[in-house]
């Protein structure tokens, strides 16, 4: 049976929703968990729920007595070897579990995933991998949404590439079209960076060039490359968007006895709008170019932000997606010699 390493420290709510999150996604797909804390915290927590032997046989507590905090510094997370994301990595590249969750300290949890299990050869760079909305059934997914601030061309093509192969192989689609993020359709926009990366994406038959940040939503594209820099500006940004929309039609339903009748209405319509914009919905971010299968949650996630994200990590091991970037780049390495 598959096996999740699951951090269960250092979320901006605390284990409550992690450990929620886990129990619901136990109770959809079949796997096991080691369930990475303090045990004392996290053993009262499992008491005070009504859990059955079923479920209770598939969670195994692995006892931490640390965590990185999200007010530390990621640089010295790979000295402190009893901290719950330290362990949970472990886990993963000793082969115990087959990915790793974390909704911790997203820098430590990139950090230790590139020191301790490595990056897959060829690979300049990992990238972290998230779904955007669009108005097709079918997401988006943009990278590098912030492992990398600063990029050179040869680390956006390499996204490219991992981006294609994450679409097809774990979303699903067929012929994954990929475009470059710049300030403008046309071939000669963009900065220094882009329009290098440009020179060497047009080689792809899979790259449909430059797009703007509307095409990110309008589905005219599948997978958007950028920076990690514009990439979690651009995450960011839609989460505000997204939220702000929220609020600003329970105001507006709000005014008036009318709109009220009208939401009675249409409140299936609107119910699938909120699940649609919800980032909860989309889980936790790959990140791409690891060996193992590696997800990066919002610290910020609610139990069903962590359930989805554990939903990633099954769809990431089901698919082979670290096996096929592996084997992409090594026939890569080989026609260059």
């Amino acid at each position: 049976m598959l096996k999740i390493a699951l951090d269960a420290m250092g979320a901006d709510n605390g284990i409550e929703p992690v450990v929620n999150g886990l129990l619901a996604a136990l109770k959809n797909e079949a796997f096991k968990v080691f369930l990475v804390g303090d045990e004392r915290l996290l053993k009262a927590f499992l008491d005070s729920c009504v859990l059955s032997k079923a479920i209770l046989q598939r969670i195994e507590i692995v006892h931490t007595n640390d965590y990185i905090k999200m007010s530390e510094q990621a640089s010295n997370a790979n000295k402190r070897t009893d901290t719950s994301i330290y362990k949970a990595i472990q886990l993963t590249k000793m082969g115990d579990s087959n990915a790793c969750v974390s909704a911790g300290h997203s820098g430590a949890t990139m950090s230790l995933a590139i020191l301790q299990i490595g990056r897959i050869s060829g690979v300049s760079r990992p990238a972290i991998c998230t779904c955007m909305p669009t108005i097709t059934p079918n997401p988006s997914v943009i990278l590098d949404a912030g492992a990398n601030t600063d990029c050179k061309p040869e680390y956006l093509t390499d996204f490219a590439i991992m981006g294609y192969h994450y679409a097809k192989h774990v979303l699903g689609y067929s012929s994954p079209r990929v475009g470059l993020l710049a300030n403008g359709e046309e071939d000669s926009k963009g900065n220094e960076l882009t329009k290098q990366a440009f020179k060497i994406l047009k080689q792809y038959d899979f790259f449909k060039g430059n797009v703007e940040g509307s095409d990110i939503f309008n589905g005219s594209v599948d997978v958007i490359v950028c920076d990690g820099f514009a990439g979690n500006l651009v995450l960011k940004a839609s989460e505000g968007v997204a939220n702000s929309i929220s609020i600003i039609l329970k105001q507006e339903i709000a005014k008036s006895p009318l709109s009220a009748i009208g939401y009675l209405f249409a409140k299936s319509a609107f119910k699938s709008l909120r699940t649609k914009i919800d980032y909860a919905e989309y889980g936790g971010a790959p990140l791409l170019g690891i060996k193992k299968p590696v997800i990066i949650s919002h610290g910020k996630s609610n139990a069903r932000a962590m359930e989805c994200a554990l939903y990633q990590a099954i769809k990431s091991c089901d698919s082979g997606i670290c096996e096929i970037i592996n084997d992409v780049f090594a026939e890569s390495q080989k026609g260059q010699r």
